[in-house]
């Protein structure tokens, strides 16, 4: 027998197969021709990146987990959601009417209801978000429910392990999610005392060696408190004390961007909350108004129109990246971008040049520093297209910029999880405030104006004079950007 003529055979169908897959599986052309070349060219290589990360778990559903099975159900949701969507609109300000396209996407694409009567606070950096979440965890009277990214057993992470066991010994419920790689300094330790003190603490996708690259690359990015069903806070800033910047301490500066939420609004992100328990914790928490109280028990009455929008692996589309495209297209004076991680892909490359050469006046706020080599290098490598549609781009030089914000001719502000790259839009769960406010908006966009205080502007000219192997350099990550 042949061997070697047996193994080529193998070896080619394998490939072949490999490439059927990876042509039927993949959605996006780039990826597509990226996980192509990899499989032909570094075949061994390649097809372990492609079914460590290539995978389309959108499509495949494997974290499949509906809240609300009845179809019937779901219907009279869908009809309710658009019911009250409408009457938000009727009952805010004028300029809420630009945005409409925005609002019904949202609706129809992911049951994210348009909300009016909120109050919405914005709370810059960790030395302000953390006072309020400890004074709302202290007045909760039902259930507190967490759901972090990034968990660390430091300074703050045990101040609010402290108050969570003090709430469960005086009859609150407390639920705690934490994703497995990000919060992996707690597994052993910290989320132990919890359980042990009554708290109800589960990793929402535990890493298995045999698993270990899927569950790696599927991370739920999300920050997400819910306090009683009417209290929430949303944003970019983990439990950590790195968000934590004191005058006495010379550690680096993070910038960085959350929001507090009180109202109706504070619905979906319980939604998605009770989704992400049932999944991880094998339960089946359905809603009641302990978890969606009506809204004359809130604690107070704001103006404010919220909406959620959110996707991750088990969404059907990708919404957040929807969203941010709806929104830049409906930009008619003014875009302002903050975000740590930006590798764009071409449909974001595309509206942010397309807003840029229509007349917006699109600014681009990115760190000074990134904590990663070959990522930093490819996002240098989509500025030179911006530039040349008359984006602006300022990095920022105090500290680190952690912030994914967006402020649309100062009537709408975005504030969340989702980075400007292509794992957030595709790979990770994320979630993002949209806030349909001229006042939280210009808040926001003072805070933006105040940041460019610490940036340098990135001139074209001189950019284009950059040397050829810095060029090069980022040119070659840019090759695999859509696999970062």
């Amino acid at each position: 027998m042949n061997w070697l003529l047996l193994y080529q055979i193998v070896y080619i169908t394998i490939v072949i197969l490999v490439c059927l897959r990876v042509i039927y599986d993949t959605r996006s052309t780039t990826k597509t021709l990226a996980y192509l070349l990899l499989v032909v060219f570094l075949p061994f290589v390649g097809i372990f990146i492609y079914f460590s990360f290539g995978i389309n778990y959108r499509k495949r559903k494997m974290y499949s987990k509906k809240l609300i099975e009845d179809e019937k159900l779901d219907m009279r949701l869908k009809q309710e959601i658009l019911r009250s969507s409408a009457q938000a609109f009727a009952q805010g300000n004028e300029e809420i009417q630009p945005f409409r396209e925005l609002a019904h996407m949202l609706a129809n694409n992911s049951l994210s209801a348009l909300t009016a009567g909120n109050e919405v606070k914005l709370l810059i950096n960790g030395e302000n978000k953390f006072p309020e979440v400890i004074r709302a965890m202290q007045a909760a009277r039902h259930h507190i429910h967490i759901e972090y990214y990034i968990y660390e057993d430091d300074e703050i992470g045990r101040t609010l392990e402290q108050l969570m066991i003090q709430k469960v010994q005086e009859g609150v419920i407390v639920r705690f999610i934490y994703d497995d790689f990000g919060s992996s300094s707690i597994r052993k330790k910290l989320v132990k005392r919890l359980r042990a003190a009554g708290v109800q603490a589960f990793p929402f996708s535990r890493i298995i060696f045999i698993a270990l690259a899927n569950r790696l690359n599927y991370r739920n990015h999300r920050k997400i408190i819910v306090i009683d069903g009417h209290t929430a806070f949303v944003g970019g800033i983990n439990i950590s004390d790195k968000y934590v910047n004191t005058a006495t301490e010379k550690k680096l500066f993070w910038r960085d961007t959350h929001l507090q939420l009180i109202g109706q609004g504070v619905n979906y992100l319980q939604y998605l909350f009770l989704c992400d328990w049932n999944f991880c914790a094998d339960e089946q928490l359905q809603p009641n108004k302990q978890f969606f109280p009506p809204a004359a028990s809130f604690p107070v009455s704001g103006n404010k129109v919220v909406q959620i929008a959110a996707s991750g692996p088990d969404s059907d589309m990708p919404t957040i990246l929807f969203s941010l495209l709806q929104a830049i297209s409906l930009a008619t004076r003014e875009l302002l971008i903050t975000t740590p991680y930006f590798i764009p892909g071409e449909s974001m490359l595309d509206a942010l040049m397309i807003a840029a050469l229509g007349g917006v006046r699109v600014k681009l706020l990115v760190p000074g520093h990134s904590d990663s080599v070959v990522v930093n290098a490819a996002a240098r490598s989509y500025y030179d297209d911006l530039l040349h549609a008359g984006v602006e781009i300022y990095r920022y030089q105090k500290g680190f910029v952690h912030a994914k914000t967006m402020v649309v001719d100062r009537k709408i502000a975005i504030v969340g999880t989702a980075n400007m790259d292509q794992r957030s839009f595709d790979l990770n769960f994320e979630v993002n405030a949209v806030v349909y406010d001229t006042a939280i908006a210009q808040q926001l966009g003072d805070v933006f104006d105040q940041d460019l205080l610490h940036a340098s502007p990135i001139d074209p000219q001189l950019w284009e004079q950059r040397p050829l192997h810095k060029q090069l350099l980022e040119k070659t990550a840019r090759l695999i950007s859509p696999l970062l």
